[in-house]
């Protein structure tokens, strides 16, 4: 095992439990938001059981997925939007929680959470099938065009999932108010897709062709 890959990933993984769950229990100023608890379960459980198995079985996804480091000015505009964007939703959710502005049913929140895990497990599949899924975008050595499985229907198959994954979970914690203002990660995915093509089409054999064969970036038969 590679200890400092280890001690990377476990100082990034519970820095981001303890900022999130900062974000969520300070503005509803109450540990009492079962709502809350329930994000932190369903989004860091299965991340930390996934880095374990990242850790094991691909170290080098794993270090890949933890550099974080954008080199394309537009991608960097994109992660500051993004910052903006997740900080409103969540402070948010803790206000309408503390404030009661809007209650959303139980029954709902449980939809959302489903939801959430689905689009989970379509993330981990994203994750099996393209090792070259670093979070920068970049053209990696020896890099080849990944055109099966959700690459053969998407070609973004990952933005899809995250699409899914940030549109519920303002649901799961019961804040309609939240999941308008994540409704801006529409634009904002669509602005990092346009650059990302970009640039692989410019370093990376093949993908022009692979654009030509697959037409949908994000959502099958409509765009």
């Amino acid at each position: 095992m590679d200890k400092n890959l280890f001690t990377q990933a476990m100082i990034k993984f519970f820095a981001g439990l303890l900022g999130v769950a900062a974000l969520i229990f300070l503005p509803a100023w109450t540990l009492d938001y079962w709502q809350g608890w329930l994000l932190l379960g369903i989004l860091f459980v299965p991340m930390f059981v996934a880095g374990l198995v990242m850790m094991a079985r691909s170290p080098e996804l794993l270090r890949k997925r933890l550099n974080a480091k954008e080199q394309e000015g537009e991608q960097r505009r994109v992660i500051a939007l993004s910052g903006i964007m997740f900080l409103a939703a969540f402070v948010v959710a803790g206000l309408n929680h503390r404030f009661e502005w809007i209650v959303m049913p139980t029954w709902a929140i449980w939809v959302a959470a489903a939801v959430f895990l689905c689009a989970y497990l379509i993330y981990a599949e994203v994750l099996r099938e393209n090792a070259y899924l670093s979070r920068t975008i970049e053209v990696q050595e020896e890099q080849e065009v990944i055109d099966t499985g959700l690459y053969g229907i998407v070609r973004h198959p990952m933005y899809s999932a995250t699409v899914l994954l940030f549109l519920a979970m303002p649901l799961v914690l019961g804040s309609p108010i939240s999941f308008l203002i994540m409704l801006a990660y529409i634009p904002i995915i669509v602005m990092r897709i346009r650059n990302e093509e970009e640039v692989l089409s410019r370093g990376l054999k093949g993908y022009w062709e692979y654009c030509e064969r697959v037409k949908y970036r994000l959502i099958p038969f409509i765009w």
